[in-house]
């Protein structure tokens, strides 16, 4: 799931270049496992729920309008539980269900500059379950202002997180708009910002935030001033091997932990390079469909409805999840996924010994995580999720209006 656009207040903007609620997802194994890929993906896709469950507004809208109802609505089934939570306060937003339990729509008004996280539940005639969830975030108190910064004031993230801002309407005079923003560490590093694009300016240093330094942005924008502050936690750095189907996850210098995990099958291999978490999920409904892979018959290649401790590495849909369809000989042992990193785990997610939830609990968005020995050949691009960390220093400079 990509993120919404955030509004001045620094609301999180973590991901906004486009995406949807599903993504690539690992299979069950492959070779000497009890269950083919083939075999596990299509019993996934039989099991599906006719429900189909609908946001509005959808997934990464962003100024709507506080006086403007969320609404919930499912066809072929009805709801069974609607949340709808402020993401930096845990504030549940009220709402109420229709009898008939096929729509739902939140009551009184939103907070300006909020973010906010619909996650939705319904059965379908035959008792299947379906999730949909969406994330929107509501009108800045400067309605002209163009700019949605990231992430948001008073969050403590990882050594990875760049600061973005993105723009509603594309940027001509570049040199103008960056000059108007500065960001800066109380680490002392130097931070240039990068047109990754015509509506997407990040800004970084050259390694990775310094642990527990504080990073500030000012900006001063058609006539609108404000400054967003945020805090680096501890460093975090998880590299994954594909070759070993290990994960090692490093805390300030110090190794932690070692993972094993299932990758990118040779078939569909992992991106190579270094991604950052943009987002966390208890539970999230990854369909192949949406990300392109379908059988010939044009249903997708497999249709989970509830993957447990999900994390957002790209837009294009890299996860690292939790898996509880693989067998427990894949995890350090086979690459049986479309792409995304599984680590083991139980259905529903409620095993905190299990990896999967020790790896979610212990990760904060900002933590970046390295893929290496991938037999992926491309070139993971930049603007694909937070992963500018894979363009060279001098590069990125060169992509400054001001430098």
């Amino acid at each position: 799931m990509v993120a919404a656009a955030g509004a001045l207040g620094g609301v999180l903007a973590l991901t906004a270049l486009g995406g949807n609620s599903y993504a690539a997802t690992s299979g069950n194994g492959a070779g000497n496992q009890p269950k083919s890929q083939a075999r596990v993906d299509q019993a996934a896709a039989q099991d599906a729920s006719d429900a189909r469950i609908k946001i509005t507004p959808g997934q990464g809208a962003y100024n709507i309008g506080i006086n403007d109802p969320v609404k919930v609505t499912v066809s072929n089934g009805k709801l069974t539980k609607v949340t709808m939570t402020a993401t930096a306060t845990g504030t549940e937003i009220p709402g109420t269900l229709s009898a008939d339990g096929t729509s739902w729509k939140s009551n009184g008004h939103l907070e300006r500059a909020t973010r906010y996280q619909v996650a939705a539940e319904a059965e379908d005639a035959k008792g299947r379950s379906v999730t949909g969830n969406a994330t929107i975030t509501t009108v800045s108190p400067a309605n002209d202002f163009i700019g949605h910064l990231s992430p948001e004031s008073g969050s403590t993230v990882g050594v990875g997180m760049p600061v973005t801002v993105n723009f509603d309407k594309a940027i001509s005079n570049k040199a103008a708009v960056e000059s108007e923003i500065q960001v800066s560490s109380s680490s002392g590093q130097q931070v240039v910002g990068h047109w990754l694009n015509d509506h997407r300016l990040d800004f970084r240093p050259k390694t990775y935030w310094k642990p527990g330094s504080t990073v500030t942005a000012k900006l001063n924008l058609h006539g609108t001033e404000k400054t967003v502050t945020f805090k680096i936690g501890r460093s975090q750095i998880s590299t994954v091997d594909a070759k070993t189907k290990q994960m090692t996850v490093v805390r300030d210098g110090k190794t932690i932990k070692i993972i094993p995990i299932s990758s990118g099958s040779p078939e569909h291999p992992t991106y190579n390079g270094q991604m950052v978490i943009s987002e966390k999920f208890r539970q999230i409904h990854m369909n192949a469909a949406t990300v392109g892979l379908t059988e010939k018959d044009g249903k997708p290649s497999y249709d989970i409805k509830a993957v447990p401790h999900a994390m957002r590495l790209t837009d294009s849909g890299t996860f690292i999840h939790g898996n509880y369809w693989g067998a427990d000989s894949v995890f350090g042992k086979v690459n049986t996924s479309h792409g995304c990193v599984g680590l083991k785990d139980v259905r529903g997610g409620g095993d905190d010994r299990l990896p999967a939830a020790w790896f979610f609990d212990h990760s904060l968005t900002g933590d970046v995580v390295i893929v290496k020995n991938s037999a992926d050949k491309t070139t993971l691009a930049p603007d694909n999720g937070l992963s500018d960390w894979n363009m060279p220093w001098s590069e990125w400079v060169a992509g400054s209006a001001t430098h």
